[in-house]
């Protein structure tokens, strides 16, 4: 199930070493959460490899608001969509949700700026993986 105003999803399983001294998980399990969510769906819809290809992915930002406490064993469903789609970057939006109750605990941002492999230098997003973002990901106000 894709959550509301997402286009794509993915579940996150959590370990128990996810839960931090306090008892919910760590605040890095929710970037691992949305890292893989987002390079899961460049490699697997958009083809982008990173090992192959001229081009990569890297992140230039990225946030989290925690909005509620949650802890393994709970699996984390995470939304993905493309917000700000620059010449070279592309800002994700992601919201993830306790897979159980369907409860919106955290939201987050990423920005990756598309780079070249050996140089590091920008260059514009893959023709390939901006027709994937804008097929798939933008969600068109209505």
């Amino acid at each position: 199930m894709v959550p509301d105003g997402y286009r794509f999803s993915r579940v996150f399983d959590t370990r128990w070493n996810d839960n931090d001294v306090y008892g919910h998980l760590n605040n890095t399990t929710h970037y691992a959460a949305m890292d893989t969510t987002i390079t899961s769906w460049l490699i697997e819809t958009a083809g982008l490899r990173s090992t192959a290809d001229a081009a990569m992915a890297v992140v230039v930002s990225s946030s989290c608001t925690y909005l509620a406490s949650v802890s393994f064993p709970e699996s984390l469903l995470v939304g993905l969509r493309a917000g700000r789609i620059g010449t070279t970057s592309v800002t994700w939006e992601l919201g993830l949700y306790a897979e159980s109750t369907g409860s919106l605990v955290a939201t987050g941002q990423f920005v990756h700026v598309f780079v070249d492999s050996a140089t590091q230098r920008p260059v514009p997003i893959p023709l390939a993986v901006r027709d994937a973002i804008e097929a798939q990901l933008v969600v068109s106000a209505c």
